[in-house]
């Protein structure tokens, strides 16, 4: 389990463009998928969706995370879109995310390009705070397999979720505060469904 060197975690952070918030266009994304495709955000115009960003692939929260999302995805609807990006090199992502076999796209952001893009944070305090408050949660996920045996990708990376209109506008944007910290389903179920969000 090796950390990145924090001199470089840090230049990565000052180098992050600013964050992206509601009202704010999509930002263009071009990445490999592990299906070996290579993917275009672009060819999500149309439709409703979320983006989301993800951790290291073998991160236990990560991947129930995803577990949730395959398994309850009949539940938002068939126009509903959902693209998830892992901080890790596609070769370590297909070995840790193809078991779930997702009906949506999964892609490896292996030089954190749109991860600073999109200004995805970074936290010593996010990891050690979702250990503390998500154990029940973090002890599942182990439970269930997700071992985070091989960590390629930065430990600190916090997780991120943003729901999309048909127009690539952003209509909410959801910074993790720790390392298990995503959209509730219902939030992203009522978004899926309805379009809009209640206040």
């Amino acid at each position: 389990m090796a950390w990145k060197d924090l001199s470089k975690e840090k230049e990565m952070n000052h180098q992050k463009e600013v964050k992206r918030d509601a009202g704010d266009g999509i930002l263009p994304i071009s990445l490999p998928a592990i299906d070996n495709s290579t993917f275009e955000l672009e060819s999500m115009k149309g439709k409703r969706y979320m983006l989301s960003f993800f951790r290291f692939a073998s991160c236990p929260f990560c991947n129930l995370r995803l577990h949730e999302l395959v398994k309850r995805h009949n539940e938002l609807g068939e126009e509903f879109g959902i693209v998830a990006i892992f901080d890790s090199p596609l070769d370590n992502l297909q070995q840790h995310a193809d078991g779930h076999h997702a009906p949506f796209p999964i892609l490896a952001d292996e030089d954190n390009r749109y991860y600073r893009e999109y200004a995805i944070e970074h936290s010593v305090v996010g990891v050690f705070k979702g250990m503390i408050l998500r154990m029940p949660t973090l002890i599942k996920g182990i439970l269930k397999g997700y071992v985070p045996t091989t960590i390629k990708g930065s430990m600190t990376t916090m997780p991120a979720d943003f729901l999309v209109d048909e127009n690539g506008t952003i209509q909410l944007a959801h910074y993790g505060h720790d390392e298990g910290d995503h959209l509730s389903f219902e939030k992203v179920k009522a978004f899926a469904l309805k379009g809009y969000l209640r206040k």
